[in-house]
């Protein structure tokens, strides 16, 4: 017995589909037609337009900058911070753009968050980091950039207590060895700081961890663009050096 015959043909089925989009003609022939006024464009802020955190000035002076991070790293020591500034709507204000009012210039140390050691939130600091905070042209080109682009008064160059860079140069330079890798790129560039504070006697980890700061803090001020823009009193280099165990910074002129 043959089977009953599927009634959805191809004709059958292209009768059904024809008729179907005729549906949707008509229908959307037949809809009125919605109409909505234009809205004004919202202009987009410039890198710079985003606002800073509401405790910053406007257009912060080197000295006002400072005086901020002074402020944040003493309530970080004494283990009364405030709540840091990321939260989800301060998230979308520096989505379009930053403000910050100083730039970190700080050792890899994962124990040396500058956020976190100077109390501030997203888009207060511009930091960058090398271990030792050792020099060279992309750590440089991004300090003048801050300065440059973002207009940042404040540049700070921060060490910290037991810097196993500084340790291992002044390691090297008591044994005569070497270190492996570009790890001796590290080596190189802060044993001038160890073997200046040699003669010094004491502690000479210690000693070598702020001299390292402070001639870091010198080459940066050395540098045209930021010598000129320390000249037009637009800009302030400071060292310093962050206590691990106490979480005090110890600011240097």
């Amino acid at each position: 017995m043959e089977p009953p015959r599927n009634p959805l043909t191809r004709r059958g089925l292209l009768t059904l589909t024809g008729a179907a989009a005729a549906g949707v003609v008509l229908s959307s022939c037949t809809a009125a037609p919605t109409t909505s006024a234009p809205q004004p464009a919202t202009p987009t802020p410039t890198p710079t337009e985003a606002p800073a955190t509401s405790d910053v000035p406007a257009n912060p002076t080197p000295e006002q900058a400072l005086a901020l991070l002074k402020n944040g790293n003493a309530r970080y020591a004494a283990a009364r911070p405030e709540p840091i500034n990321e939260s989800v709507e301060r998230r979308a204000e520096v989505a379009t753009g930053q403000s910050p009012f100083a730039t970190i210039v700080s050792c890899v140390d994962s124990r040396v968050p500058p956020e976190l050691v100077f109390d501030r939130g997203l888009g207060d600091l511009f930091v960058v980091r090398s271990a030792g905070q050792v020099l060279d042209k992309a750590i440089v080109g991004s300090v003048e950039y801050g300065m440059d682009h973002l207009h940042i008064p404040l540049i700070v160059v921060a060490g910290h207590s037991a810097c196993g860079a500084v340790t291992a140069a002044v390691e090297a330079s008591a044994s005569g060895g070497h270190a492996p890798g570009d790890i001796a790129y590290l080596v190189e560039e802060i044993t001038p700081a160890v073997e200046a504070v040699k003669a010094q006697g004491g502690d000479t980890v210690a000693l070598a961890i702020a001299e390292q700061a402070r001639s870091v803090a010198k080459e940066l001020s050395e540098n045209a663009i930021i010598a000129q823009a320390i000249a037009d009193g637009k800009v302030k280099v400071v060292s310093a050096v962050y206590d691990l165990a106490s979480g005090k910074v110890d600011f240097h002129s």
